[in-house]
């Protein structure tokens, strides 16, 4: 059953690829759209933006949905790093600036590696997704995010 749930979730994420013209129709503080020359994908999100949320992130998670993630979001773009401590499940991480751009994106952290793993430059927001789910979708430099979050986005919300 877990393998036919799995599967469906991703039927999910590939009709949201299908669908990007919905992304302006859909623009909430739960759903986040990534866009590139790839197509475009919606995840439900959980918006981490002060420093408790921060801290915690998806620690101790056991299991994600495809289709989800966390969004962390920062009051300034600067360097930063993440790093895997009590984290249980492989993520990529998906850095992006003040526009939503990303600028960066590690692939398949580690669960439970405490080494550093730094944005590509000055990040303002970081996408956590399932390990593997970055490169099988194409999400890459240069991709846009659009969130209501994102108050100078390149790919702004309607």
């Amino acid at each position: 059953m877990g393998n036919r749930l799995g599967a469906l979730t991703l039927l999910g994420v590939g009709l949201s690829i299908l669908s990007g013209q919905a992304a302006q129709a859909a623009c909430s503080d739960e759903s986040l759209w990534l866009r590139g020359d790839w197509g475009s994908a919606r995840f439900a999100v959980q918006v981490a933006d002060d420093t408790r949320e921060r801290a915690r992130g998806l620690m101790f998670v056991e299991q994600m949905p495809s289709s989800a993630g966390m969004l962390f979001v920062y009051d300034a773009p600067h360097e930063m790093s993440f790093w895997m401590k009590n984290t249980l499940i492989p993520l990529d991480m998906v850095f992006a600036d003040s526009e939503g751009v990303v600028i960066s994106v590690h692939e398949n952290a580690v669960p439970g590696d405490l080494t550093p793993i730094p944005s590509a430059g000055e990040a303002q927001y970081v996408l956590e997704i399932n390990g593997g789910l970055a490169a099988q979708l194409g999400i890459a430099e240069g991709s846009e995010m659009q969130h209501p979050r994102i108050s100078d986005a390149a790919w702004p919300c309607e």
